[in-house]
């Protein structure tokens, strides 16, 4: 291999600029709107609300803040149930033990690797003889994929729980034709740096539900009662979006369609290109749906392929490519230790299945295509060698 000194680094998913944000930027410099709100954020809420679909927005300082909101609104708290995917980030849980709730974590399944509707039917079944259903049901699309919508909707309004659409990962996704994020009571987006748009740091939380967004406003003011002075009836968060950062969103979201069908063509040229290797399997795309493919990501079979995703990792590092496992399960984190989770069945972990063989490949839409198939040399070198 190459020393790395001399490789351009490929990064997984770098923050990439069109050049339109520097006019919202400058409109906001020119009009001295520096402070938190302002044009900026009541244009970008607009916009991402129109572009859903959804009746309102609020834009918040992350997708977690958005959450943390969603589940205050839902009045969760000490001693409640809140139901959340196992396969995702740990920010999709840590808000639940911000109220003082406990997670119940449900597993993937194999067609989407989203919440697992058997697991999520067999936990809401327990919870209901034993008086305990869960205030909410945290569903995670991951990668850009939609979990099976249809499913669990229809399970979530038997036991009348109310969901909390994690589309983070999912902007510009659509699953039978309506938008990722605008099935629950609540959806949230993610503006973090690596996302498929980006204000730097940020998140959005929508709903068809004017009076929960205007108590998330409030909220995420710090809750600040209508009087000519500070007075505080509530406990708040200091969560609003800058007029700044939102100003960079507007910018990103007039390319989006464009980053979509950009990773979308990152992932056909991967797939092209290794799907001819043993023991390589792309994540599905479940019929009807449309995934933004946020990361490209694969299983590998260890057998098949002759090469562990420990080895891949390690080859793709030394030529200076980021590459990274998939989520590890937030049942198998130190910090959740001994929190109830449900498998899809007593002999299937998908979630467990897929941390231990998958691996997310570099996916930034600023990629060229010549790093893109630098990458897959590497690869199949470390494969066919």
């Amino acid at each position: 291999m190459l020393n790395t000194t001399y490789k351009k680094r490929i990064y997984l998913a770098a923050p990439h600029m069109s050049g339109k944000e520097q006019k919202y930027i400058h409109e906001a410099f020119e009009t001295n709107w520096i402070a938190p709100l302002g044009p900026n954020v009541d244009a970008f809420e607009k916009e991402i609300a129109d572009y859903v679909g959804a009746n309102e927005a609020v834009a918040v300082s992350s997708g977690t803040a958005a959450i943390h909101l969603a589940l205050s609104l839902l009045d969760v708290k000490k001693g409640d149930k809140v139901f959340c995917s196992s396969l995702t980030f740990i920010a999709s849980a840590n808000p639940i033990i911000y109220q003082g709730a406990e997670p119940v974590f449900i597993d993937s399944e194999p067609e989407t690797w989203n919440m697992s509707p058997r697991a999520l039917e067999k936990a809401l079944l327990d919870a209901s003889g034993e008086g305990t259903l869960p205030k909410a049901v945290i569903v995670v699309n991951l990668y850009g994929q939609s979990a099976k919508m249809d499913e669990i909707v229809s399970i979530c309004n038997y036991y009348e729980v109310p969901i909390i659409e994690d589309a983070a990962e999912s902007l510009g996704s659509s699953y039978k034709g309506k938008p990722s994020g605008t099935f629950g009571r609540f959806g949230i987006y993610s503006f973090n740096g690596n996302k498929i748009i980006t204000t730097s740091g940020g998140g959005m939380l929508i709903s068809n539900d004017h009076e929960a967004i205007q108590k998330a406003r409030f909220l995420a003011t710090q809750a600040r009662d209508p009087a000519p002075h500070y007075q505080h009836s509530k406990l708040g968060y200091n969560y609003r979006m800058s007029n700044i950062l939102a100003g960079i969103g507007r910018g990103q979201l007039e390319v989006l369609e464009d980053r979509v069908n950009a990773k979308r063509d990152i992932f056909e040229r991967y797939t092209k290109e290794l799907t001819h290797l043993s023991g390589l399997f792309f994540m599905p795309e479940l019929e009807e749906t449309r995934s933004n493919r946020w990361l490209t990501t694969l299983t590998i079979d260890e057998k098949e392929a002759g090469v562990s995703v420990k080895k891949l990792l390690n080859a793709l590092s030394e030529e200076n490519i980021e590459a990274r496992p998939v989520w590890k399960p937030l049942h198998l984190q130190p910090i959740f230790h001994g929190i109830s989770y449900y498998p899809h069945s007593e002999r299937e972990n998908v979630s467990e299945d897929l941390f231990r063989n998958g691996i997310c490949l570099p996916s930034g839409t600023n990629m060229t295509v010549e790093d893109q198939t630098r990458t897959i040399h590497c690869i199949k070198m470390a494969i066919e060698q």
